[in-house]
């Protein structure tokens, strides 16, 4: 039974016990047999919807905070399989007037409506991509190099072999963040903020009793975009790897935008991360003892499972794998032993992580780092299924070079479940 139906059944007993003590029927003004027969019966029986309101309680908070099964697909196979042949690049071309003729786009255009009615409305007339497209494939290898898609025409076909930038390491999904997909409208999400306490009592004593209360974390949509140029000879490749790197250019930097706002986040009409949720936990991460208060707070806090691990970035892993755990004594060894370990734990390390926030008591000086430790299942990134791509052939300069100007925009939101399950120190000093 759910939790909201045994609190109404419970209110509806306590009313009763309620009108029986207001309305006594026995002598000198004392409950009736009858009456103090039903109101025994009536107290027996809220003892146990106060027992099963709090085992309910306690199973949904853990069915909340274990490792979700990632569910794919809309329930409607036909419909999936089109997802799933979805082209980007026919997408981008179809919106290109004097593309539009020589490309088959029909699959791409009826996706698009299909996704239109389904509630995923562009904001400017561009067309949906549904975001099975960006996550077909794991790629982390391909972006633009020397001009937009003047190299791509693949000749010797080594799309493969496509040379891309230097990217900071994508690390918040890897680490445990739970992914919602198909998001629509406003979400909320419940939580047990404080539940019911058992208490030892002596022999016809009462219990005091503590009512559960309720909170609920939200998530409201969000938008990050990108704005890349693709070259006319790109879009009329059939190349499954020129596909691959159109792909792979959203994704990527869609991702690596969502990646950093999932660490900190909070800037102007970005979510808030980690570091930007209130009440997270505090420590000092120089020291050998500080780095296992971490650890310590974050059990106390009973949030010490899932998936616990470390995030930071290369400055604090060169100045903790060169710190001793104990002042003069190398015997005891470094406090950070290895590249991807931290006392214990595994470590994520990416520049994703900011190194440049404020120091203490010289605001115009940013050049501390963060180092986090805490319970990556409890971050959520949410998604309202849809990318909208829109396509400007008249941009001044990519026109000039027949060349494409191309904006994706992603609908996204992040949050925090417990504050309790993180606690980072924002005060690093590397220098």
């Amino acid at each position: 039974m759910k939790i909201k139906d045994l609190k109404e059944k419970r209110a509806r007993l306590i009313a009763e016990l309620r009108s029986m003590d207001a309305k006594p029927e026995g002598e000198s003004g004392d409950l009736s047999t009858e009456q103090r027969s039903r109101f025994d019966a009536v107290k027996a029986e809220l003892a146990q919807i106060d027992a099963q309101i709090e085992r309910q309680a306690f199973i949904d908070d853990m069915d909340r905070r274990a490792t979700g099964e990632q569910i794919g697909g809309c329930g409607d196979g036909r419909f999936d399989t089109e997802l799933r042949s979805f082209s980007l690049r026919a997408a981008i071309a179809m919106m290109v007037p004097d593309l539009a003729q020589n490309i088959d786009t029909g699959r791409e255009r009826e996706v698009s409506q299909e996704l239109h009615r389904r509630g995923f409305v562009p904001s400017s007339g561009g067309i949906m991509v549904p975001m099975q497209v960006f996550e077909q494939r794991v790629i982390t290898t391909t972006a633009p190099g020397g001009g937009p898609g003047s190299n791509l025409v693949a000749t010797d076909h080594l799309g493969n072999q496509y040379i891309d930038i230097l990217r900071a390491r994508m690390i918040t999904r890897g680490l445990g963040a739970r992914i919602l997909s198909g998001l629509v409208g406003n979400v909320d999400i419940p939580g047990l903020k404080a539940s019911g306490t058992a208490e030892w009592i002596a022999e016809n004593a009462a219990l005091t009793g503590a009512d559960q209360e309720f909170r609920s974390v939200s998530m409201t949509p969000k938008h990050v975009g990108a704005l890349t140029e693709f070259s006319r000879n790109m879009l009329l490749q059939t190349s499954p790897d020129i596909e691959q790197l159109i792909r792979a250019d959203f994704a990527d930097v869609l991702a690596q935008a969502l990646d950093k706002a999932s660490i900190k986040g909070g800037g102007n009409n970005e979510p808030d991360g980690v570091l930007e949720t209130a009440n997270i936990g505090s420590f000092d991460g120089s020291t050998w003892a500080g780095v296992l208060g971490a650890l310590e707070d974050i059990g106390v806090a009973n949030a010490d499972m899932g998936s616990l691990a470390w995030a930071t970035n290369p400055k604090v892993v060169r100045k903790l794998r060169s710190t001793l755990k104990e002042s003069g004594d190398a015997a005891a060894g470094y406090i950070m032993e290895g590249p991807n370990s931290l006392a214990g734990y595994t470590a994520a390390v990416s520049n994703n992580v900011p190194s440049n926030l404020e120091s203490a008591g010289s605001p115009s000086t940013n050049d501390n780092s963060a180092l986090i430790f805490g319970n990556w299942q409890d971050l959520l990134i949410g998604y309202w299924s849809a990318v909208e791509i829109l396509v400007n052939p008249y941009e001044t300069t990519a026109y000039r070079k027949g060349n494409v100007m191309v904006r994706g925009l992603l609908t996204a939101d992040i949050a925090v479940r417990h504050a309790e399950s993180f606690t980072a120190d924002t005060t690093f000093v590397t220098g």
